[in-house]
């Protein structure tokens, strides 16, 4: 079953979408693979000590972007095939592109430099 107790709740951005991040992360990862179980709403809720009505709307998201399925009796389950990976590759892998693009920017890095610091540091 998937755990929660690696995801620290920031106040930057809505506790729903931290942990719809959280489980798309797992999912790159490949800690969190096909027909994995959640935990119930109630349960995730328990552990990061937040309302059962943001994990359902965390829920309701991830079902919508459609890595989540849930079935009544059966519970909720991560659900990835190979487009669905890729998408959760391509969002993640660029929003930290972009975010680290603006801080470069920010900072009146130029792209050489940019380029010259990164291949020291890889």
């Amino acid at each position: 079953m998937q755990s929660f107790n690696e995801l620290k709740l920031n106040s930057k951005e809505p506790v729903y979408i931290q942990i719809a991040s959280f489980v798309k992360k797992e999912i790159l990862l490949k800690r969190a693979i096909l027909g994995d179980k959640l935990p119930s709403r109630r349960e995730i809720a328990a552990q990061l000590s937040v309302n059962p009505n943001t994990v359902q709307k965390a829920f309701k998201l991830m079902e919508e972007e459609g890595y989540v399925h849930t079935s009544g009796n059966q519970g909720s389950i991560i659900y990835v095939n190979e487009v669905i990976y890729r998408l959760i590759e391509e969002e993640l892998t660029g929003e930290l592109v972009r975010e680290f693009i603006t801080s470069a920017k920010d900072i009146n890095l130029s792209f050489k430099k940019v380029v010259e610091l990164i291949t020291e540091h890889w």
